[in-house]
C-alpha cells in the first residue's frame, strides 16, 4: 500500500481506477469545512508521483461518509468513470462492510428491508418498514462474523446505495453502530468516526477484461484486531 497521508493509503492503481483506503474523517469532496478531500489529495498525489503537466483528472466513483473507512474508488480517465458509474447503476458491483454493533442482533444472518426519508435538514435518514411518501426502498443482507465479550462484528452486503442506509437499517434493529450518536449509540469513539468499514468492493476493470477485488484492512484499534484476529 502506498500512503497518500499518515492514515490513507493507496489500495490498486493503473492507467484507469485508483482505489484508496479512506481513513475515519477523511471528506470525499469539498464540502462547509474547507478540509482538502480526497479527490484533490489524488490529483496532487498522481501529478507528483507521474510529474503531469496541467489539470490532472480525477472521478469520484462512489462516497462514504466522513465517519466511515476503508476502500472507495476513483475514476483517472473520463471513460473510466462513465463505466463505472454505469455499473454501480446497475448494482453489478459488489460492496461488503463491516460493522461494530454492542447489541447482537436476534437473527444471525437475515436481510433488511425499509423504505428510507432522508431529512437534509438534519442529515439524518428514517427508517420505515412499509412505504412512505418521498420513501426509498432499502435492502441490506447481513451476517454476524464474530463476537466479543461486549461487541459484535456484522458483514453487511448491500443491494442499494441510500444515504446512511447501514447507519439507519442496523439501528432500527436494535444495533446501533459502535460510535454512532446520530443513530442510538450512546459514546462517541475516540476518533470521532463510527465503527463501520468499508471492506471490500468486487467489480469488472472499465478497460480490462479481468473481474477486480480490492480489500481494505480496517483501522488501527485493539478492537478492530480482536476481531481481524478471528474471521
Amino acid at each position: 500500500m502506498v500512503p497518500i497521508t499518515k492514515n490513507m493509503q493507496v489500495l490498486y492503481e493503473d492507467n484507469h481506477i485508483i482505489a484508496v483506503n479512506k481513513a475515519v474523517g477523511e471528506i470525499m469532496q469539498i464540502d462547509k469545512t474547507g478540509d482538502k478531500p480526497l479527490d484533490v489529495l489524488l490529483k496532487e498525489y498522481v501529478k507528483k508521483k507521474y510529474n503531469k503537466p496541467g489539470e490532472v483528472f480525477m472521478g469520484v466513483v462512489h462516497r462514504i461518509d466522513r465517519p466511515v473507512s476503508g476502500v472507495v474508488l476513483f475514476a483517472r480517465t473520463s471513460k473510466a468513470l462513465a463505466r463505472m458509474n454505469e455499473m454501480f447503476q446497475e448494482k453489478t458491483v459488489e460492496k461488503i462492510y463491516w460493522a461494530i454493533v454492542k447489541e447482537r442482533p436476534v437473527k444471525l444472518e437475515d436481510t433488511l428491508t425499509h423504505y428510507l426519508v432522508r431529512n437534509t435538514k438534519s442529515n439524518k435518514t428514517i427508517t420505515y418498514s412499509k412505504e412512505v411518501p418521498d420513501s426509498k426502498k432499502a435492502i441490506l443482507h447481513y451476517k454476524l462474523l464474530a463476537s466479543s465479550e461486549m461487541f459484535h462484528l456484522l458483514e453487511i452486503r448491500l443491494e442499494t446505495g441510500r444515504h446512511h442506509q447501514i447507519r439507519c437499517q442496523l439501528s432500527s434493529i436494535g444495533c446501533p453502530i459502535r460510535g454512532d450518536l446520530k443513530y442510538g449509540f450512546p459514546r462517541s469513539n475516540k476518533d470521532g468516526g463510527i465503527s463501520l468499514h468499508s471492506r471490500k468492493v468486487t467489480f469488472q476493470h472499465p478497460v480490462k477484461d479481468e473481474v477486480i477485488t480490492i480489500i481494505a484492512p480496517p483501522p488501527k484499534d485493539k478492537l478492530w484486531d480482536v476481531f481481524l484476529a478471528n474471521v
